[in-house]
């Protein structure tokens, strides 16, 4: 049936256009942005998972940020440690030379001594990066039974979330309390004091030494603290035997009156025992490095990965894309020339009017 009221082939051809056009305008969104679902409209579901996943590779980009500050710390700490425990060595090894030695042989080696020491100071104090020390500390009072107790230093190393979106953050944790070398902040009676100034007893005879020995490791054993333990152990030592008070690596003086090689050798034998302080804490700092090392490794493979994941579920492929641009191009030009030819029908209703 013709009529001139409604045109049903112009009415066809013109919802295929609008379809081709629309399809067109998609494809044409998807190739400018790269993006097969850029909006929630294109795909609620893929949308919302990458954004969430975006979040959280920006939140891993800052993870790795705090690994390589970490990282720096922990450098830095363990260059300062390999030092003092080279300059501990060289104390060791002066100590060694003076056994048998004159006062005035003695005083010399002294000076050397004096100079190592101050030079330990020096690189425990700067071996600071971003204000972090793990060497030189101030310990601060928490309360009267935990004095000068450092907390952990934490390195932000990892950033999860659990199946049910719950967030948390994982942490490699520094003991400080067994790194620090020298402990600025309380007075030097305070039971934790850094490896190099923690404070002892060195007595004139051995037998002495062995009493105060096994008096504090039972001490120690019962959870007294150093101070406690100290105390009771040089009281436990009976007689009026000589001894010298608040003897460190820091602060060892072989010219000290009474010190005789006797002594010398009691502060060698508390030299060797700090070397093997040192070597633990070099230790902590060392298995540190490596963590930091292996999680910020980690860390980049799995940016990647989620990068890889996130790009499968809305990148779109230009192949496919580029493809199918140049079909619908074909398409929608089809379309105007069918909506041309089914507009053009009504002029044969008025060729037969003409004609008659």
């Amino acid at each position: 049936m013709a009529s001139i009221m409604t045109n049903a082939a112009a009415l066809t051809a013109l919802q295929s256009l609008n379809a081709t056009n629309k399809s067109l305008e998609q494809t044409q969104a998807r190739i400018s942005t790269g993006y097969r679902v850029s909006e929630a409209v294109d795909n609620a579901a893929y949308w919302s998972i990458a954004t969430t996943m975006r979040s959280d590779n920006q939140a891993l980009s800052t993870v790795q940020d705090a690994l390589g500050l970490g990282a720096s710390k922990v450098d830095t700490a363990y260059t300062g440690m390999n030092n003092a425990l080279d300059t501990i060595g060289k104390i060791k090894t002066k100590l060694l030379s003076t056994v048998g030695q004159t006062d005035a042989a003695k005083a010399k080696t002294q000076t050397e001594i004096t100079a190592l020491q101050a030079q330990m100071k020096s690189f425990a104090d700067a071996a600071t990066f971003s204000g972090s020390n793990f060497l030189s500390v101030t310990s601060k009072q928490v309360t009267t039974a935990n004095d000068g107790v450092q907390p952990d230093a934490q390195i932000v190393s990892s950033f999860n979330r659990s199946s049910s979106g719950a967030i948390s953050l994982g942490t490699i944790d520094i003991d400080i309390e067994r790194t620090k070398l020298f402990d600025n902040g309380l007075a030097t009676e305070v039971k934790n004091q850094g490896t190099l100034d923690r404070k002892t007893s060195v007595y004139a005879t051995a037998a002495a030494q062995s009493q105060y020995d096994t008096a504090y490791a039972a001490q120690i054993a019962t959870g007294a603290s150093d101070v406690a333990a100290n105390t009771a152990a040089q009281a436990a030592v009976t007689g009026t035997v000589a001894k010298i008070d608040n003897v460190s690596a820091f602060n060892l003086d072989i010219t000290a009156p009474g010190v005789t090689d006797d002594i010398i050798t009691q502060m060698i034998g508390k030299i060797d025992k700090v070397m093997s302080q040192l070597t633990d804490s070099a230790t902590i700092l060392g298995a540190a490095k490596s963590s930091i090392d292996l999680q910020k490794t980690f860390t980049q493979s799995l940016m990647d990965s989620i990068d890889r994941g996130v790009g499968q579920l809305v990148d779109a492929d230009m192949n496919k894309e580029s493809t199918r641009l140049q079909a619908l191009q074909v398409q929608q030009q089809l379309g105007i020339q069918s909506l041309s030819i089914a507009n053009s029908s009504s002029q044969s209703i008025l060729q037969l009017f003409k004609n008659g």
